[in-house]
């Protein structure tokens, strides 16, 4: 009970950061292409592969409450695979099928390269 209630307390910042950080990027580039959710996305993947290293070099989440917290909680609240998905869905359905397949693979480069680049910063520095 007490790992659902870290998982509760992490998902309730989550949300919000998505929503603010997204709303922002979408507003400032007023555009239908969802660079909200890519950047969330990617961010996510940073901040994830960042939390994984400090997770496995020299054991500094040492507490599961740490890793329900952040990773499934707020890591899991915050990116948005479902979003992704209907935005992608939403542009083939309107026949852009180039601007469909760009966002799925912007993300997917992007994503992967993010927690690369997370993992292996983060276990640099704590290395």
């Amino acid at each position: 009970m007490t790992d659902l209630i870290w998982v509760a307390l992490g998902s309730s910042l989550g949300g919000p950061a998505r929503y603010f950080l997204s709303g922002l990027i979408d507003h400032r580039l007023a555009t239908t292409f969802p660079w909200g959710t890519i950047v969330v996305n990617i961010s996510g993947a940073m901040m994830m592969g960042a939390l994984a290293a400090t997770a496995a070099v020299k054991g500094l989440l040492p507490l599961p409450a740490a890793w329900e917290f952040a990773a499934v909680g707020f890591m899991g609240s915050y990116t948005t695979v479902s979003s992704f998905s209907l935005q992608t869905l939403m542009l083939a359905r309107d026949g852009d099928f180039a601007r469909a397949g760009a966002n799925v693979g912007i993300s997917l480069i992007a994503c992967f390269s993010a927690i690369a680049i997370g993992f292996a910063a983060a276990t640099s520095v704590l290395s």
